[in-house]
């Protein structure tokens, strides 16, 4: 089984999209080269690579519609977090860059610690920090 993990995304404006994910702290994966508008991004230390396609391009290759990701939720990308710090400020920038909170950063089972966001797209994530030392024992 291969090793790597890529996340494909439409998008329906690729330097909106991607202004906002760099300022979240994505990295742009130079080694990536693009024609039809596309870019590709490195998320986190495992490097998951997050493409983002605009929409014509996604569809092309899809074989089906592009659904509107702001009327429906089909996956939740999950970000993990070092801090309920981290997750506080992760929050501020997802507004500053232009997306949505829809969860704000809260305590959640006593344990963990997150907020949710949506991408200007729609495309909806969360961070979350676990305190393992506080996780209820089975």
């Amino acid at each position: 089984m291969s090793r790597e993990l890529w996340l494909n995304l439409p998008v329906r404006e690729p330097e909106r999209a991607k202004a906002f994910y760099t300022q979240l702290g994505f990295r742009l994966n130079e080694q990536y080269a693009s024609q039809d508008g596309s870019f590709s991004l490195i998320v986190g230390d495992n490097q998951v690579v997050l493409m983002c396609f605009p929409e014509s391009v996604f569809r092309g290759f899809m074989g089906n519609t592009v659904e509107v990701s702001r009327q429906g939720t089909e996956v939740l990308f999950s970000l993990g977090a070092n801090s309920r710090d981290e997750v506080d400020e992760l929050a501020l920038k997802v507004e500053t860059a232009g997306g949505t909170v829809f969860s704000k950063p809260g305590e959640r089972g006593g344990w963990m610690y997150g907020c949710g966001f949506a991408d200007p797209d729609g495309h909806r994530w969360n961070m979350l920090y676990m305190d393992m030392c506080k996780m209820p024992q089975v």
